[in-house]
């Protein structure tokens, strides 16, 4: 399906001819995303688990982002509010608004089914694009705290600032964000 396109930007769903094109780009960059990580996607988006959307720039896939119509864990779960997993943009294609278009057709999907979307974020350095980004989109943390390894951290216990120390932010569609 396609859901956006301009001169230079197409944002569609993933195609399983998509997999081994990203395998590729995001080994050029030294960034392990292994074959195993998109089948799982493309069968999930194929049995309606999750939409999976790609970002392709002048025909040269640019990145990803995925789709939960409801998580089962973290402050959300089970409580029909789709997530927004996996947000990935090839570093040539970063700062260039494909990120953006990719959240906006998220968000879209989201807003079909329900008057909130939720993602989690990491909290070290390698995410603060992101951070920023959500945030400017409307993106407020739920007050839960921190949460590691898909367990909410206790006061001070001890962690580790890796990609599973995130904090889960809840956008409510029908809420305007002063700015």
């Amino acid at each position: 399906m396609i859901y956006h396109k301009d001169n230079s930007v197409l944002i569609r769903s993933m195609l399983k001819s998509d997999v081994e094109k990203f395998v590729t780009a995001f080994a050029e960059q030294n960034w392990e995303k292994p074959s195993d990580l998109f089948n799982n996607y493309c069968n999930q988006q194929e049995k309606n688990e999750r939409s999976v959307i790609v970002a392709e720039v002048n025909n040269e896939v640019a990145g990803y982002v995925t789709l939960l119509p409801n998580t089962e864990i973290g402050p959300f779960a089970n409580k029909n509010i789709p997530e927004i997993v996996d947000l990935n943009v090839l570093i040539k294609f970063q700062n260039k608004g494909v990120g953006n278009k990719m959240m906006d057709v998220a968000e879209k999907l989201a807003k079909e089914k329900t008057d909130f979307v939720s993602l989690a974020v990491g909290l070290h350095y390698g995410y603060g694009s992101a951070q920023r980004m959500y945030v400017k989109r409307g993106y407020i943390p739920d007050g839960s705290g921190v949460w590691y390894k898909e367990e909410q951290l206790e006061q001070y216990t001890k962690c580790e600032n890796d990609d599973d120390l995130v904090l889960y932010f809840l956008k409510d569609f029908k809420e305007k964000i002063n700015n």
